[in-house]
């Protein structure tokens, strides 16, 4: 018959063999920034944004019921609280009632939708065809736009969240370096969680303009 103190080992072995396994090393971590859905609030009732992580907080705007690619930029250390932009600064709403997009997971690229920065202005916004194909255009202040073709999309081999997106046409060559990391815009106290270094090489040389993407449209 096995000793009382064997009981008590394999039950510290399976506590351990399952902690070990729900570890980030052995399970997808969900990536941020990612897209959600409103989910679970009435038709006649809105998602309230706060000031702060917690329902006590002052409500500084809110969401409708049916919004849709909402982008939250951060969870709280909790995560119960998302960070998402309301007008010209950030606040925090419960992720109780955020369905997650699909497909969002932690080192997969994420589906930017415009990059922009300042000092000059200037703005990329791109147009997806499948899950790693597309195209995008380019403007800059005092420059007409720019159609740039299909975009190379690769992964950095040797850091996660980093990811390279080429694309070349008449325009010239147009290479974004983008990296998961907190970004502002420089005007306003919104934020980010995408920085980029945009390199430009047309019949004018080399340039390269640095900002923040985002995974919505204005």
């Amino acid at each position: 018959m096995p000793r009382p103190g064997a009981f008590r080992w394999l039950a510290a072995a399976v506590v351990a063999l399952a902690a070990a396994l729900a570890s980030p090393a052995n399970a997808t971590q969900e990536g941020w920034p990612a897209l959600f859905d409103v989910a679970g609030v009435a038709p006649n009732d809105r998602l309230n944004i706060r000031a702060a992580p917690s329902a006590s907080a002052a409500r500084i705007g809110s969401l409708a019921p049916d919004a849709t690619g909402v982008e939250v930029i951060r969870p709280d250390d909790r995560l119960r609280w998302g960070l998402v932009n309301t007008g010209e600064g950030t606040g925090w709403v419960s992720l109780a009632y955020l369905a997650r997009r699909a497909g969002q997971w932690d080192g997969a690229l994420p589906r930017i939708a415009r990059c922009f920065g300042t000092e000059p202005f200037w703005s990329i916004q791109l147009e997806w065809e499948g899950e790693r194909d597309g195209a995008l255009s380019f403007k800059a202040l005092d420059e007409p736009e720019r159609q740039f073709g299909v975009l190379r999309v690769t992964g950095s081999q040797n850091s996660r969240n980093r990811h390279a997106l080429v694309s070349s046409g008449e325009a010239g060559t147009l290479t974004l370096l983008v990296r998961g990391a907190m970004c502002s815009d420089g005007m306003s106290d919104r934020a980010y969680g995408l920085e980029v270094d945009a390199l430009l090489e047309d019949g004018e040389g080399l340039r390269m303009l640095s900002g923040c993407c985002s995974l919505s449209l204005p």
